[in-house]
């Protein structure tokens, strides 16, 4: 195996998607025209080599990192000189990252952490703007007439160590906010002077960051206080402060603040504000113990960083009885309460975004709007959803969880009934995506195993979930899903335990959930219990399958005059529903389906599916009484 020093350039059409769907002749010869007389001979005039193209980008090696970067800097005039002509949805603008490493030499291809670094950094890059490593602006910061600006330490996706970066500016282009607050060594001379240390607090805080360069807020856990004093409560509020932070980690829609930054704090009074400023943290977590005789005591508050303002607070009160089994219920409590699609982080950023004008909006912030609008679970709104969570991939391709959501979006449609072969598709390829994007997003797992058991894969499925299960063993929305499948995976006696669970971890459950629910309790003759979760629903939001079982739930309870109008709805709705129809339906185990069978039939479902319908199925099941003679 052959490794050599390089010079890695990644670029990467911004919004090649919506590009494409507007426009895809045309798109594809503007994109063919600019290869071959823009990137191809400018690359070759700067001594590089092209070694891999895709459709949306190119992978680029140099012997020398200023002929990179002079190139990048070549390549980004050259597009902006092209694009002076076109109109502005029409326009071709690119990221550029540029690493300088080892890489791995097979044949004509080029692998290893020099290439990954190189393509993280282009993520960070600015659309027609370009992003390096400390190591390409350490060479070349002299030997160049560009300035860098330093965005601070990056942790990017599957690289152990993060990555400083920085951003080279351009002629015509003002240095943006830092990402990383470094006050000037001016401020830092002048601190001896009261007045002016007064005169400048308002601009430093203008440059103290609350996010990420993705956009994704950060979050500071501090040290838990122990107001008992004794050994074995510093041991709890060690390991609870240990464990949120674990737990936390496990939720990629925000970062998390290292515990060796945050140790500093440990016995001291902490002041939110200067926490925030000097960890550059969005959000602190705080919290302390207490011991009295049997009893232990444990509080913990959200503090937005900036403001001051408390989000959040809880106190637990539990016999001193096991402490290590205090510790794991009260981590997964904090970390379900924070992090997830329904946490208080993600709600504290709609809220930031909301005030936003819509053209302003980043990728993130279109993703926290568009799992808001999946809250709802109607048609309309889970439509809306995709709009918001296409418009963030477009903007970032590399946002995983904004591909999870959309995957997530495109199901929830299937399940209406809504283009189901298209969704369906959409849903599958956007899962995919997720998981390649992000190996360690133990919902992408999650999301991609329920396409897997939808296609009848039940291995795989499983695995998937396995995976997902140990990256985030305590994460609601992976639990939930997976709770939807365990009848289908043999383990129907677990459903209610995990139920049980999952609502613990978050009492106030979204909507969505609520269906998963009901199905998992009707799986396993809990009719009662299924109901309970389809009255959090609203008739509108219901697909074939909340009517079947609402209907078939009323039916086995007795409740006949109920379920025959539940029929009537559905049927009016679905007016080709047919119990046959339904249990062909990908998804179910033979148990399921003969649970449906005797609940559907029992309420007077019709039985037999037209033949039309059958005959898109490869190998359709048929009741006897259908079955051809």
């Amino acid at each position: 195996m052959d490794r050599k020093l390089s010079a890695i350039l990644a670029a990467d059409v911004v919004g090649y998607s919506a590009l494409m769907e507007r426009d895809e002749a045309g798109t594809f010869e503007r994109l063919r025209a600019g290869r071959k007389e823009l990137f191809e001979p400018e690359i070759a005039r700067h001594q590089g080599q092209i070694f891999k193209l895709m459709g949306d980008g190119m992978l680029a090696e140099f012997g020398s990192v200023v002929d990179a970067v002079e190139c990048a800097v070549s390549l980004q005039r050259g597009l902006a000189e092209r694009n002076a002509a076109v109109p502005e949805d029409q326009r071709i603008r690119v990221r550029i990252g540029i690493n300088l490493g080892e890489v791995i030499v097979e044949g004509e291809d080029r692998y290893g952490e020099g290439v990954n670094v190189a393509a993280r950094l282009q993520q960070l890059a600015d659309p027609g703007g370009i992003c390096v490593s400390a190591k390409v602006a350490r060479e070349v910061e002299k030997k160049l007439a560009f300035g860098f600006e330093p965005l601070g330490e990056q942790k990017v996706k599957n690289i152990a160590e993060p990555v400083q970066a920085f951003r080279v500016i351009l002629e015509g282009q003002a240095p943006r906010q830092p990402a990383r607050s470094s006050p000037p060594r001016w401020v830092l001379a002048a601190a001896a002077v009261p007045v002016l240390i007064l005169v400048l607090a308002g601009t430093v805080w203008q440059f103290w960051p609350t996010a990420t360069v993705s956009g994704k807020p950060s979050v500071a856990v501090l040290p838990f206080d122990n107001y008992g004093g004794d050994e074995t409560t510093g041991r709890l509020a060690d390991g609870l402060t240990e464990d949120i932070i674990t737990d936390l980690a496990g939720f990629p829609e925000f970062q998390l603040i290292a515990r060796n930054s945050t140790e500093q704090y440990r016995d001291k009074p902490a002041v939110p504000s200067e926490v925030g400023k000097a960890l550059g943290a969005g959000f602190v977590v705080e919290g302390s113990i207490q011991r009295q005789t049997d009893r232990v005591r444990i509080t913990a508050q959200l503090i937005d960083a900036k403001t001051g303002e408390h989000l959040w607070s809880q106190r637990w009160d539990r016999p001193d009885e096991d402490l290590f089994a205090i510790q794991i219920e009260i981590s997964e409590q904090i970390s379900n309460r924070l992090g997830g699609g329904a946490g208080l982080v993600q709600e504290a950023g709609r809220i930031t975004a909301h005030r936003r004008p819509p053209e302003n909006l980043n990728a993130y912030e279109l993703y926290l709007l568009g799992t808001e609008k999946l809250e709802q679970v109607n048609q309309a709104d889970v439509e809306e959803a995709v709009r918001l969570l296409t418009r963030a991939v477009e903007l970032d391709p590399g946002l995983a969880r904004a591909w999870v959501e959309l995957s997530h979006s495109h199901g929830i449609l299937t399940g209406f009934g809504v283009e189901r072969d298209k969704n369906r598709a959409l849903s599958a390829e956007a899962a995919e995506r997720a998981v390649q994007l992000d190996p360690s997003d133990a919902e992408a797992h999650a999301v991609y195993a329920m396409i897997l058991g939808d296609r009848g894969e039940f291995e795989r499925a499983k695995a998937e979930f396995d995976t997902a299960l140990r990256l985030a063993p305590g994460q609601f929305e992976v639990l939930t899903f997976y709770i939807d499948w365990a009848s289908t995976f043999g383990e129907p006696e677990r459903v209610a335990q995990l139920v049980d669970k999952a609502v613990s971890l978050n009492p106030g459950f979204p909507m969505w959930s609520a269906r998963i629910f009901a199905h998992a309790y009707f799986m396993v003759g809990r009719y009662e219990d299924a109901l309970r979760m389809l009255d959090r629903l609203t008739p509108e939001n219901y697909g074939r399958k909340h009517w079947v079982m609402r209907s078939g739930a009323l039916a086995a309870l007795g409740r006949t005059e109920e379920a025959k109008v539940s029929v009537a709805d559905a049927l009016r709705r679905f007016p080709n529903l047919t119990v046959e129809g339904f249990i062909n339906l990908p998804g179910f185990n033979e148990a399921e389906r003969q649970r449906l069978i005797k609940t559907m039939r029992l309420v007077g479902f019709p039985d037999c599916a037209k033949a039309e319908e059958l005959a898109k199925i490869e190998k359709p099941l048929r009741l006897p009484d259908c079955a051809s003679p």
